[in-house]
């Protein structure tokens, strides 16, 4: 409890936790203000080009589109702050003062990992709500009937959404975890994962397409959407997604924590 709690000291920094925060508003918001303010522009109005007509929008899980769409920008936020705070350790060279105070390495991982889980779950909650605050502002504008929002069927279906975003948040930070304490440099992390994610991920699932189904960043994407992204074909189904992905990070993450537990702890 006193790693999760000084780790916190950190995390709520008002620089650090209202720029993360801020970050967060503006990519959801972003995202789920062009979902509706384009709804009838003729390049589509959501990911990859495609439409996301009123008739999808209206039904009881039309209004978590929105915050599905923001999840992989979401996940870049948490691969960031994980990384970061996890490879700081080593660049200011504070990670030999903890392990002063707390020489069991595997419990002040753990602790840190818990603290970071739980800025991840305050991210994904400001996130829902930006998502859906705009959505309801913005329905009349986009003619959008919200009369199946809020019903049993709708609070069931942002309920999992809920879920399966958080899930896939995490696992942004995992990986991003994981490379801070290989890399042990912020930018170093920050940018080969976002790079990865972004470029590398994608050129591969251009040059040879069935890899998708067993790259990170896609499966991480079909967790947040609850299976299929829209417009997407030929996924994996989301337990296929969920057991490959807990294989890789699991696998990932008990060979990045013996490096962390037998290397030297400077930079």
């Amino acid at each position: 409890m006193r790693i999760f709690l000084a780790e916190w000291r950190k995390l709520r920094r008002p620089t650090f936790f209202l720029g993360t925060m801020g970050s967060v508003v503006f990519v959801t918001g972003l995202v789920t203000s062009l979902l509706f303010l384009l709804i009838d522009a003729k390049t589509g109005n959501a990911d990859r080009g495609n439409r996301i007509t009123r008739e999808m929008l209206e039904v009881a899980d039309g209004f978590t589109i929105g915050f599905n769409s923001a999840s992989g920008l979401l996940g870049l936020v948490a691969l960031s702050v994980f990384a970061a705070q996890t490879a700081q350790e080593y660049t200011y060279g504070t990670l030999r003062n903890l392990l002063v105070r707390q020489p069991r390495r595997m419990r002040l991982l753990i602790g840190k990992y818990l603290s970071m889980a739980s800025f991840s779950l305050v991210t994904v909650i400001v996130s829902a709500a930006t998502s859906i605050g705009l959505a309801l502002a913005l329905s009349g504008k986009a003619k959008v009937s919200t009369d199946n929002w809020f019903t049993n069927d709708g609070y069931v279906a942002f309920g999992h959404s809920f879920v399966n975003v958080f899930i896939s948040t995490i696992g942004f930070g995992t990986i991003g975890m994981i490379l801070g304490l290989i890399f042990r440099s912020p930018i170093s992390s920050i940018s080969i994962g976002t790079a990865y994610l972004l470029v590398v991920e994608s050129i591969i699932t251009i040059a040879w397409k069935p890899a998708s189904n067993w790259m990170p960043g896609n499966l991480l994407s079909v967790l947040a959407a609850g299976g299929s992204p829209i417009g997407v074909e030929d996924a994996p189904t989301y337990s296929q997604a969920l057991l490959r992905i807990l294989l890789y990070l699991v696998g990932a993450g008990l060979i990045t924590a013996t490096l962390f537990k037998r290397r030297d702890v400077a930079n």
